[in-house]
């Protein structure tokens, strides 16, 4: 497999993301392995979380929430998704999948994470983050979901993720940073979306950002639906701590949230929180909040 690597060089002019990358070679199903990115910080003796980012950002997504919980006392995790990031960059398309995205980060996770873990996810980072917690329900403690789902194409997409996944296929220039400043409610200044655009030096580093919306079950036949259907009747099951904090301004995941909500044992009772002023990538409108709301979560079933 052709894997493309970001010069480290990219990243030399982020001044608010201060964690040196790590790494661990995961296996690329075929044939050899490739590098997958990730990031710690606070005690490593602390209750771990772990924090997954979706499309088209990275670790740095999670920037603001990170030295908030290590303050608190917790081993903070962040990965970088193949094709994102520091991590490897396949350069095919074609080496893209959602099943080879789970044996990926399934890899990862087994490699870098000891004893309980908490898992806050949004975007992409559910889509794979669940997948996890379906198959190792023993390794997880809680759960908190964000503007994301685990589709199984059995009901329709929105509108609004329909017109985003043309936009992503058509755009001769695959606008990184326009595409996470059109997803939020705040304005990001200029270092912040050349953080962004940092991983992507050209469009040959570009291939998995543009492959994550074509791999999004949204029809009952795709290679995928069944293995999500089957995550959901594991979910079905999943009686520990599970809570939901989406923003009110997503049109993306608009709902999702109830649906968790209705389906999971473990949501019963929890303090499930609408984030005003929120757009999709959540963790740049309000990610203080979000990390106040994961600490208050972990504290109170999770560490009594």
């Amino acid at each position: 497999m052709q894997v493309r690597k970001t010069p480290e060089s990219a990243f030399d002019n982020i001044k608010d993301f201060p964690y040196p990358p790590k790494f661990a070679e995961v296996t690329d199903t075929i044939s050899s392995v490739i590098s997958m990115a990730y990031y710690q910080c606070g005690p490593q003796d602390g209750h771990t979380i772990l924090l997954m980012h979706g499309e088209p950002t990275w670790a740095y997504l999670y920037r603001k929430m990170m030295p908030l919980l290590a303050d608190a006392g917790f081993n903070v995790i962040a990965p970088d998704l193949i094709g994102f990031g520091r991590s490897d960059k396949p350069v095919r398309k074609e080496d893209y999948s959602y099943a080879r995205h789970v044996i990926w980060t399934k890899d990862w996770f087994t490699q870098v994470t000891k004893g309980p873990v908490t898992l806050f996810c949004q975007d992409w980072g559910g889509l794979l983050g669940l997948r996890l917690v379906a198959d190792m329900p023993e390794r997880f403690s809680g759960v908190m979901v964000s503007n994301t789902g685990l589709p199984t194409g059995d009901h329709s997409p929105s509108e609004a993720f329909i017109k985003w996944r043309r936009f992503s296929q058509d755009v001769p220039v695959f606008p990184t940073s326009s595409i996470i400043q059109n997803a939020t409610t705040t304005e990001l200044n200029p270092a912040t979306l050349a953080a962004y655009d940092a991983p992507f030096p050209d469009e040959s580093y570009k291939a998995g950002a543009r492959m994550f919306p074509l791999l999004v079950p949204t029809s009952s036949d795709n290679a995928e639906a069944q293995a999500n259907r089957d995550a959901w009747e594991k979910l079905k099951h999943y009686e520990k701590p599970f809570v939901t904090a989406f923003g009110d301004s997503d049109p993306v995941t608009k709902g999702g949230d109830k649906i968790f909500q209705k389906l999971v044992p473990g949501c019963k009772g929890m303090p499930h929180t609408t984030v005003k002023n929120a757009g999709h990538f959540i963790q740049e409108d309000k990610g203080e909040e979000l990390a106040n709301l994961l600490i208050q979560f972990i504290k109170q079933t999770q560490l009594k």
